[in-house]
Formats: structure tokens, C-alpha cells, sequence
């Protein structure tokens, strides 16, 4: 049902053709047949049949984009256009939201987008009453921002144009852009399909990064979440973003929006918990290992705020090394899981094994840090006859290979 169309010919004229009547018509169409669980082939056939063979793979496969897009972006998915590359690297709506309300907070009026893709920074801005610039250099993403705005009736509010970001870096002035007296930016951090670790080799480069926070002070700018914290400029706020336990986002603030020294926040049934530290808080204190085990979000982590969420429970680091923290109780805190302690042992597969079967464990969640195992396939090892079920850790205490044997997993 969701298997790809590649799509013939030219990219502009179909995002033309499926923008007008005929190509809206198709795309519902496609997306009822796909509803009634019509497989591709002999949906293909029928819409063949309907708008002829050089439309119907795009109308198909834009509606299979919209489907799989709408968990994400809501009713929205039902009117904008997508790519499968651009919809793959699309943000979430409710986190560019929630960035362009905190950029127009202290009343900025125009924001230039530095890279607008399919536009969804856009989109967030203009919803949040910003006059916004969307420049790109590739014509399918002005074309896509630009079919995207006017589907959601924002397009008065948004000029999409053809621009270099370097180039409009360089040139930046008086805390302005391209004449916008705010920005957003969102390098590419992927060439040829493979993701790019290093920062000087993004589009546009790190060194367009720093130009634009250090001469637009009211400016966001999305990096990789593992970016090394040397990078980040004096005065500029970082903050990493978290939802269902995975990081999704990391942001630089420029100096005329940063708020504190680190943030972390968590997001978690549409609101933001948010963690944040003035200056480093350096390391958590090490202990051993005690009645529970906790596991810090890793927002958390990233942020380096390990030490500030530890100390509201007394906790521990049951390594410096490992992002794990242990205390008497169990923490009453949604920036960690926390899981109660049955057993500690060196790790040996088969004293572990011994020591589930005599637990009654048949089924076990594995955890590693700081491990080189494979948890699916250590899962995979310790399946048994029981019928109870643990969490196994397997990490380092004190820098030497540990096994912590939990109890099921609690609630966050």
C-alpha cells in the first residue's frame, strides 16, 4: 500500500499540473482508491485511465505522501505538497511553531527563511503573524513553499525567492537580512544520502552558522543534535529538544533571543517541559549503585544538565562515564525513567541466564550504555520458559562491565 511511484518528467510541471484542478481531483481520487485498500498496480491503472499515464504516478505518490504525513501535520497533510526527500527531512509543525513564537516575541515584524525546502518554518511563521522572506537555491523547494502557502491561504504574508544564504549572510547589516529583521536557518546536514558529521561540510557551511548568529542577533538556528558543545559561540543559547524519548531537534538562539546558557526541553502531549542552567553545572557526583537505577532523557544528556536534574533526588552517576544515575528512592521527575534495582553482577551471559531462569524472567528489555552489545540480540538470548519479565542493563559501575537486573518498566 505504501510503496513509492517514481515520478517521470519534469518535477515543476507536475507540482504545477497536481496544484491545479485537474491534479487536486487525481490526488483525492488516489487517496480514496489507497482508503478502499486499492493496491498500486491496479490503482495506477484506474487513474491512467482517468488523467493518462504521464499523471497518475505523481498524483498517486503525492497521496501517498499526504497519508503518511498526516500523523505529523494534521489536517494539513491533506492540501500541501511534498517530496519524498523533503518530507523524510521535514521538522514537526508544533516544534517550528513553538520556535517562531519565541523569534516574534520581542516584536520583530519580518523574518527571512534561509533554506525554506517544503517550508514549514515558513508556514509556522507566517501562522504566527510574521512577514517572511523564503529564499532557497532549488526551484523544487520554492516551488513546494510557494504551493504550500497558498494552499494554507498565508501566501500574502510570504515572498518565496531565488537566493544564496551564504551570500545573504555576507552581506547582513545592522541586525538585519535581506532587509528581515529576523531569520531562521536550517542547513543540510546530508549529501549523496549520507548524513555529514561534520559541520564545515553543511549547506550552507558552519561558517555561515556564526556569521548569521553573530550579525542577526534575533535568529534560530537548527544543528545536528550531536554537536560538540566547543562549537557554540559565546552568549548563544543551545538547546536540544526531545519527544517520545528521542531527540528531535537541536537549536542555537542568537544572542538577541537567548534566554540562559543551556535548555533541554521535553515535549510530551503538546506542552514543553523545559530544563535550563545559566552556566555549566559540570559533573554529577559518583556513588554506587543503589535501590533504583535512572535513565535521563536525552535532552537531558545532550544539554550536559545530567548534574542539575541529579541533584533534585540525591542522585548519583553510577560511572563518570555513563549517563546513568542511581539513588535510594525512586525519582519523582519526568527527566528521568527510573527503574527499581533487583540484582547487580559482572557481566557473564551465563550466570545472567541462570539468574532470570531462577527469577521466573522469560521476556527482558535490554539496555546498554557504554556496552558494545547488541540489545536485540542479547533480548533474543535471554528468551525463556518464564513467564515474569525484567529490564537488563548492561553497562560499566565504576569502569568495570556490570549488569543490572530491574524490575518491568515503570512509568516515566
Amino acid at each position: 500500500m505504501d510503496e513509492a511511484v517514481p515520478v517521470p518528467g519534469d518535477v515543476l510541471a507536475q507540482l504545477s499540473w497536481l496544484g491545479g484542478p485537474e491534479g487536486t481531483a487525481a490526488v483525492r481520487h488516489a487517496g480514496r482508491l489507497m482508503a478502499e485498500g486499492v493496491d498500486l498496480l491496479p490503482g495506477l491503472d484506474r487513474l491512467r485511465a482517468e488523467v493518462g499515464p504521464d499523471h497518475a504516478g505523481p498524483a498517486w505518490e503525492l497521496a501517498r505522501l499526504r497519508a503518511r504525513a498526516r500523523p505529523v501535520f494534521g489536517a494539513d497533510a491533506d492540501v500541501l505538497f511534498f517530496t519524498a526527500e523533503t518530507l523524510e527531512q521535514a521538522g514537526r509543525p508544533e516544534l517550528a511553531a513553538r520556535r517562531a513564537a519565541r523569534l516574534l516575541r520581542g516584536g520583530v515584524s519580518s523574518v527571512a527563511d534561509l533554506g525554506c525546502a517544503s517550508g514549514t518554518d515558513t508556514v509556522a511563521l507566517a501562522r504566527a503573524g510574521a512577514v517572511v522572506l523564503a529564499v532557497d537555491r532549488d526551484p523544487v523547494a520554492r516551488a513546494l513553499t510557494a504551493a504550500n502557502v497558498e494552499a494554507l491561504g498565508l501566501a500574502d504574508r510570504v515572498q518565496v525567492a531565488a537566493a544564496d544564504a551564504v551570500e545573504l549572510v555576507a552581506a547582513a547589516e545592522d541586525g538585519a537580512v535581506a532587509g528581515c529583521g529576523a531569520a531562521v536557518l536550517d542547513p543540510a546536514r546530508r549529501a549523496g544520502g549520507r548524513r555529514q558529521l561534520d559541520p564545515d561540510a553543511w549547506s550552507p557551511p558552519w561558517t555561515t552558522v556564526t556569521a548569521l548568529l553573530e550579525r542577526v542577533p534575533t535568529s534560530v538556528v537548527k544543528v545536528a543534535p550531536g554537536l560538540d558543545h566547543d562549537r557554540v559561540p559565546a552568549g548563544i543559547e543551545a538547546e536540544w529538544v526531545s519527544v517520545g524519548g528521542s531527540i528531535v531537534e537541536a537549536i542555537l538562539w542568537g544572542a538577541g533571543v537567548s534566554e540562559t546558557w543551556r535548555r533541554a526541553t521535553l515535549v510530551r502531549d503538546g506542552t514543553a517541559l523545559e530544563l535550563t542552567a545559566d552556566d555549566d553545572p559540570g559533573l554529577a557526583p559518583v556513588g554506587p549503585v543503589r535501590g533504583w537505577l535512572h535513565e535521563p532523557d536525552p535532552a537531558v544528556i545532550r544539554s550536559g544538565l545530567i548534574a542539575t536534574v541529579a541533584a533534585d533526588f540525591d542522585a548519583t552517576l553510577i560511572d563518570p562515564t555513563i549517563a546513568y544515575l542511581s539513588s535510594d528512592e525512586r525519582a519523582d521527575s519526568p527527566w528521568v525513567s527510573s527503574y527499581r534495582v533487583a540484582e547487580v553482577l559482572p557481566f557473564n551471559l551465563k550466570k545472567l541466564k541462570a539468574l532470570l531462569r531462577a527469577r521466573g524472567v522469560g521476556r527482558v528489555v535490554v539496555k546498554r550504555r557504554g556496552s558494545p552489545i547488541e540489545p536485540e540480540a542479547l533480548a533474543r538470548q535471554l528468551r525463556g520458559p518464564g513467564s515474569g519479565s525484567a529490564v537488563v542493563v548492561v553497562t560499566r559501575v565504576a569502569g568495570a562491565p556490570t549488569v543490572l537486573v530491574c524490575d518491568a518498566l515503570s512509568d516515566r
